[in-house]
């Protein structure tokens, strides 16, 4: 039978690898409430938890994209699968909210090596013609654990401790990574070279991403005019022309800057970030709206909030199919546009709508991410080289979670901010907070909405690919 083909092996374990991830992020955002209860902490110190993973797995992910390529994706694989095995284990067993933010760390870690790998491991397994589709398919896996995390940890916090979710990764990741051992063995590409890994690079990067990031989680406490934010973005800024110049000198760069002069590689980089931030600043939002000023229960929101990644669950697959015969600048197009009138809409929302108004409105930046994710990371692996393929599939998913972090951040930052304008605080809502929380919740969705249309421009501008030129496995 065809799914016993290597190839189907390859992508059944990759496939593990992305649904745990997926599935332990959407799970930990449905567990805050609790964590914070159990460890005695609050807001600002628990959103770390959510914080410190994407930003780990934001600064490694070119690294170990670069390593796969030196070597062999087999080897960080594997690896990966038991460094996030390792720190699954230990945010189980955390008993303070430091220890917690720190096995999530190294959870992220593993994590980032695991997702550098994985789009370039399905490139190398299959054929041209058949790409599209398996990256589709690999969205609608993204999607299932998107879709089922609300629901199990719904059901494993009301039966269970939050510990439970960290735990139950521990078995599956030590036969993944056992698995990985076998089937990924003499998998043509990226078998490893001998060249040096460009650790200067790595280490501006990850100094250049987290100042970025902190001051935006920050700006709450710090203010967006602050010595603490002016210290960072110049330490930002320091580290990116540091960057930029060793890259330039180095033999063997991090990110060969080479590939920038790729328009089909770069424009589609900066797109993916805009969605993901636009996506994310809804999905950051939706539940605070949905508890407080709704007042719905908790298990009517885990399940509302499955709405857009329903319909990504649907759509992925025959997304990368037509992407393979229309190309990828339409489809991109229109989904980012879906996603800008998906905010936009939701600008409109009040407290009484009925669930159906709600629900419809998050359909389409559901529809618009099914559209836009799989055709999108066609485009970029398909037009750089295959011996640079993991370094592409790193800076793919690092758009992506610098995407995600940077759409929870500012979302949190323009919520917090408008409600301490107003005299109010994000904690504590009672209903004499609605007309406040409303109006911090609608600028969040305009910054969102507008965050979407300028990324349609970017997508729709950057032209459409030559689909004969794109380079074989």
């Amino acid at each position: 039978m065809r799914f016993f083909n290597k190839k189907w092996q390859v992508f059944l374990l990759v496939g593990v690898s992305i649904f745990m991830s997926t599935l332990d992020s959407s799970i930990v955002n449905v567990a805050l409430p609790y964590i914070m209860e159990d460890l005695s902490s609050d807001v600002k110190t628990v959103q770390w938890v959510v914080v410190v993973y994407l930003l780990t797995v934001s600064s490694l992910l070119l690294t170990f994209g670069r390593l796969s390529d030196i070597k062999g994706r087999q080897v960080i694989y594997v690896v990966g699968f038991f460094v996030f095995t390792l720190g699954s284990l230990l945010c189980g067993q955390a008993m303070s909210p430091r220890i917690l933010v720190g096995a999530r760390a190294l959870q992220g870690v593993g994590a980032a090596m695991l997702m550098a790998c994985s789009p370039a491991l399905v490139v190398d397994a299959f054929s041209l013609a058949e790409r599209g589709k398996a990256l589709g398919m690999m969205g609608a896996v993204v999607a299932a654990g998107l879709t089922l995390g609300p629901l199990a940890g719904g059901m494993i916090l009301e039966y269970f401790s939050w510990r439970l979710i960290f735990y139950i990764n521990v078995p599956i990741g030590i036969l993944a990574a056992a698995a990985g051992v076998f089937v990924l063995k003499g998998l043509s590409g990226g078998k490893g070279t001998r060249e040096p890994l460009d650790m200067t690079g790595s280490l501006l990067l990850m100094v250049m991403l987290s100042c970025l990031i902190v001051p935006l989680v920050r700006s709450s406490d710090w203010g967006f005019i602050s010595l603490g934010s002016g210290v960072c973005l110049m330490t930002a800024i320091i580290c990116c022309i540091g960057f930029v110049y060793n890259e330039k000198q180095s033999a063997y760069p991090l990110l060969d800057l080479n590939l920038m002069k790729i328009r089909l590689f770069t424009l589609p980089l900066i797109s993916s970030a805009i969605l993901f931030a636009s996506l994310f600043v809804l999905v950051f939002m939706m539940p605070f709206f949905l508890t407080f000023p709704c007042g719905f229960s908790a298990s009517k929101t885990g399940i509302i909030m499955i709405v857009p990644f329903l319909f990504l669950l649907v759509i992925s697959p025959i997304s990368g199919i037509l992407a393979d015969r229309l190309g990828s600048r339409m489809l991109c197009t229109l989904g980012m546009v879906f996603m800008a009138l998906s905010l936009f809409s939701l600008i409109f929302s009040t407290p009484v709508m009925g669930t159906g108004a709600i629900v419809w409105r998050m359909a389409l930046a559901g529809i618009g991410t099914a559209l836009f994710v799989s055709p999108n990371n066609t485009a970029i692996m398909g037009a750089v080289p295959v011996h640079q393929r993991g370094i592409a599939s790193g800076a793919t998913a690092t758009a992506r979670n610098l995407g995600m972090v940077s759409g929870v951040a500012l979302a949190g930052a323009i919520f917090s901010f408008f409600l301490t304008f107003q005299g109010q605080g994000p904690e504590g809502y009672v209903p004499d907070m609605a007309p406040a929380f409303m109006a911090g919740f609608r600028h969040v969705m305009a910054a969102g909405s507008a965050m979407a249309t300028i990324g349609a421009l970017v997508t729709f501008f950057r032209g459409r690919e030559n689909m004969k030129n794109f380079p074989g496995p």
